[in-house]
């Protein structure tokens, strides 16, 4: 799969320079690709990756341990 097909099937989902991680783990899982090819991409293209589902990225956690 080549870089441009990748960022044609992100393109939809990209907002001010941003692509909510949920979205580009559905997109990798659509095009059978490992989630790394969509973050190269993202990172040739200087798209962030927001609202990490692991917590990354800056994502705050709404679970509190107690």
């Amino acid at each position: 799969m080549s870089d441009s097909e990748v960022l044609e099937a992100i393109g939809p989902h990209v907002h001010d320079g941003k692509l909510k991680c949920k979205d580009a783990l559905e997109v990798a899982a659509r095009l059978k690709v490992k989630p790394t090819v969509i973050g190269k991409v993202c990172n040739q293209q200087d798209i962030r990756i927001i609202n990490c589902q692991l917590g990354c990225f800056g994502a705050v956690s709404k679970r509190q341990d107690t």
